[in-house]
């Protein structure tokens, strides 16, 4: 009997000697000490000895199962130890992993780009709160509670006096309310309208202008983006002013470009007509400037504003607006 217990125990530390992993050591003692493990079986057995053996036998057993449970134990632990540090181990002789380097987003190289542009020409950047006073963003613009201009833009609303902003023009209220003429600022930044198809989005960019001294006229508007359209794009480019509506400029006119695909010929992309609408301009309305403290009988000025996806879809080629906000970077890697 006791060479029997003796056996097993043998037989199962030569054969975690060859156990090379933490699976294999556990399957071992499965095997041996298991509900129907080899100890197991032999303790179960020891009722058919004679009377007299049964209490040696009982004691030996127990001790190698005792042993055998330490054995495996320490032998798992030892195993799932060492792994863990190959896992962690550092192998000098593999070649180095290159960190592919990230790319600007489109929209932020052409905010970047326009924004450049008018620095050029003598503008200062400046920017605001996105969440912003209803007074900014729609009272100081000529935009009272109420107004039939105020349709023209769905807004978010925070509460009754505290809006998203639907344009950076709040920028201007407040640039021109800190500090007295001439002022000749541009305004980049987010804004958000409730307004969600294949062609807007709730959220966009935006970058507006405002220059406002003696004697401005709505020629030094037509030079300022006439500069500003053949920097963008090129000297090619004509430019058209249409007539249009703004509560917070009068005279307001649409500016067109001609097509940048097909130089006028007409195209899907600009509907057959051969110019594409990029931004709203006007001369600012005397009633802004009223409520910032200009004087209207000695101040004039211009504004200005455009969406940056658009300038950047004329620049780009970009087919759908929907590309800016997949973060799809065989699309991102190309800029």
């Amino acid at each position: 009997m006791n060479r029997s217990i003796e056996a097993i125990k043998e037989a199962a530390l030569r054969e975690l000697a060859s156990a090379g992993t933490p699976d294999a050591v556990k399957a071992l003692s499965v095997r041996y000490l298991g509900r129907k493990g080899a100890v197991t079986r032999f303790l179960r057995n020891i009722s058919a000895l004679p009377a007299e053996e049964r209490p040696r036998a009982g004691k030996e057993a127990n001790a190698v199962k005792k042993a055998l449970e330490a054995t495996f134990a320490d032998a798992e632990q030892r195993l799932a130890e060492g792994a863990g540090a190959a896992d962690d181990a550092i192998d000098v002789s593999l070649p180095g992993r290159p960190a592919t380097p990230g790319r600007r987003h489109p929209v932020t190289l052409i905010s970047g780009e326009i924004c450049d542009i008018f620095a050029r020409l003598g503008f200062d950047i400046v920017e605001g709160p996105e969440v912003e006073k209803d007074y900014y963003n729609f009272e100081a613009l000529n935009i009272p509670k109420n107004h039939p201009a105020r349709d023209m833009q769905d807004t978010f609303y925070v509460s009754d006096d505290v809006v998203l902003r639907t344009h950076t023009s709040p920028i201007q209220i407040r640039t021109m309310e800190k500090q007295p003429p001439p002022v000749r600022i541009v305004a980049p930044g987010k804004v958000y309208r409730c307004d969600s198809d294949l062609t807007h989005t709730p959220m966009f960019h935006q970058v507006e202008g405002l220059l406002v001294d003696r004697n401005i006229s709505f020629g030094d508007l037509k030079g300022i983006l006439t500069a500003f359209v053949h920097q963008m794009f090129d000297d090619r480019t004509a430019l058209r002013f249409r007539p249009s509506f703004f509560p917070f400029t009068e005279p307001s006119a649409e500016v067109d470009i001609l097509c940048v695909m097909c130089r006028g010929e007409g195209c899907r992309v600009c509907s057959r007509t051969g110019w594409l609408e990029v931004l709203g301009s006007g001369m600012v309305h005397p009633a802004v400037f009223e409520n910032v403290g200009y004087d209207t009988s000695e101040y004039t000025g211009f504004a200005f504003g455009m969406g940056v996806e658009r300038i950047a879809m004329l620049k780009y080629g970009i087919d759908d607006l929907r590309k800016f906000f997949e973060n799809d970077y065989r699309f991102l890697r190309q800029f």
